[in-house]
C-alpha cells in the first residue's frame, strides 16, 4: 500500500500547513503538530518531494526511511511512545493492543522502523511461497478526500524466503505475525499447497500466523471462505500445524483473515467453521469492493480493494457479529477505517481484543498509535 511521508509524521499531507493553524474540534493540538516543526527545513523539502511521486513510488521511498531509521535506531525520536497497556490475547503478551496492519511492510524491510514508532505488535505480508510482480501499475490510488485508499496490488512480494532473511536480520523481539497467501497462478482447488508451503517455513519465526483468504485481488481467493472449501483449508491447516508444534516444540497460534462483504449469516457461517477447526483468532476486516462514501471521487471507480474510513462502519458491524457468534470462544482483531483513537475504542467496545491500522496510519501518522492506545485505555 502507498505509505508517502505521512506515515512517519504526525500529520497528513494532504491537508495544508493553514489548517494546523486551528485544530479540529477533538482533536489535540499536540497529537497533529509534526515532529519537526521546529527542525530544519529539510523533511519539509522531503515532504514535499515525496508527494509528489506516484503513491506507490513515495511507499517503497518512505519504506526505505523507515526501514534506516529502524536500523539506526531514531524512529523512537519521531513521536511520544504510546503509554504501556499490557494485553494477553492468542496467549501472547503484547505492550499495547494497537499493531501494524499487513500489507505496509510486504516483505519486512522495515520491522525494527516500525516497532520503534510505538506499536504494540507488527504484521509483515501478504507473503506468497514464490516471488510474483502482482498487478500492473499503477495499482493503488489515494483518495484523501474520504482518508481512503483503493488498491489492486495483487500480493506482489519477494517469496518467503526473502522475508525469512528480514526477520532474521530484524533486532524485533516483540510480537511479529507474518501473513501468509497463495501465488496467483497457483489454481484455487490447490490453494492448501501454497499455505502449508508458507506455514511450514514460517512457523519457527512467527509470533502467530495470519491466513489471508480475503484480497480481491487474488483470482478466485475469496471463495476460500465459504462453506467446504473453508472447512478443508482450516482444517488441514490445523493438522499441519499439530505436526509443526510436536517439531518446533510451541503452538504457534493461526489467524484468519476475513472480508468484509460476506452477510451477517456467512459471516456466523465463518465463525462456527473457526471454532470447530481450532482456530485461534480471526481478524476483521480486508478490504471491501463496495464503493460507498467514495462515489463521484476522483479514482473512486478504480477496481481493487477499498480501505480508509469508508470501510469502518461495515468492518466494526463484521466484529459485532463475530463477537455475538463467537461469544469469547475466540478473539478477534479489529482492523479497517481507524483514523482517530476513537475509532479504535469503538472496535474494542464492538467485541475485539486488538486492533491494526493501515490507511489511518498513512494518512495520520505514528501519532495514531499513541491516540488509539489513549482512548482504549480510557475504556478501563
Amino acid at each position: 500500500m502507498p505509505m508517502p511521508v505521512q506515515g512517519i509524521c504526525h500529520r497528513p499531507l494532504i491537508l495544508p500547513r493553514a489548517s494546523l493553524a486551528a485544530p479540529m474540534p477533538g482533536y489535540n493540538r499536540r497529537l497533529i503538530s509534526p515532529p519537526f516543526e521546529s527542525k530544519p527545513p529539510m523533511y519539509t523539502l522531503a515532504r514535499q518531494l515525496l508527494f509528489k511521486l506516484s503513491p506507490e513510488t513515495s511507499h517503497d521511498l518512505s519504506l526505505d526511511l523507515i526501514g534506516a531509521g529502524g536500523r539506526l535506531g531514531l524512529n523512537g525520536l519521531l513521536c511520544k511512545a504510546p503509554a504501556k497497556m499490557p494485553v494477553t490475547v492468542m496467549g501472547l503478551e503484547f505492550p499495547n493492543p494497537v499493531g501494524l496492519a499487513a500489507g505496509l511492510d510486504k516483505n519486512g524491510a522495515a520491522i525494527d522502523g516500525f516497532a520503534q514508532l510505538g506499536f504494540g505488535f507488527v504484521e509483515i505480508g501478504t507473503i506468497t511461497p514464490r516471488p510474483q510482480p502482482g498487478n500492473p501499475k499503477p495499482r493503488i490510488f489515494r483518495l484523501p478526500q474520504a482518508e481512503a485508499i483503493i488498491n489492486r496490488m495483487g500480493f506482489n512480494n519477494l517469496g518467503v524466503d526473502h522475508l525469512l532473511a528480514r526477520v532474521a536480520a530484524a533486532k524485533y523481539k516483540g510480537v511479529l505475525g507474518i501473513n501468509i497467501g497463495k501465488n496467483f497462478d497457483t489454481p484455487v482447488e490447490r490453494a492448501v499447497d501454497d499455505y502449508l508451503i508458507c506455514l511450514d517455513k514460517v512457523y519457527a519465526h512467527a509470533s502467530y500466523v495470519t491466513v489471508n483468504v480475503s484480497s480481491p485481488n487474488t483470482p478466485g481467493l475469496r471463495s476460500l471462505q465459504f462453506g467446504d472449501s473453508l472447512k478443508q483449508l482450516l482444517a488441514d491447516l490445523a493438522t499441519r500445524r499439530a505436526e509443526l508444534a510436536l517439531r518446533h516444540g510451541k503452538h504457534v497460534p493461526l489467524a484468519i483473515k476475513i472480508a468484509p462483504d460476506m452477510s451477517d449469516e456467512e459471516t456466523a457461517q465463518v465463525a462456527q467453521a473457526l471454532i470447530e477447526t481450532g482456530m485461534d483468532a480471526v481478524i476483521a476486516t480486508n478490504t471491501t469492493l463496495s464503493r460507498v462514501g467514495v462515489e463521484g471521487l476522483e479514482h473512486g471507480d478504480e477496481a481493487g480493494g477499498l480501505s480508509g474510513a469508508p470501510v469502518r462502519d461495515k468492518s466494526t458491524h463484521t466484529v459485532k457479529v463475530l463477537a455475538a457468534e463467537l461469544a469469547g470462544r475466540l478473539p478477534i482483531i479489529a482492523v479497517g477505517g481507524i483514523t482517530e483513537g476513537k475509532h479504535a475504542a469503538e472496535k474494542i467496545t464492538a467485541g475485539a481484543s486488538l486492533v491494526q491500522i493501515y490507511s489511518g496510519f498513512i494518512y495520520k501518522g505514528p501519532a495514531l498509535i499513541r491516540e488509539s492506545v489513549d482512548a482504549i485505555a480510557a475504556l478501563r
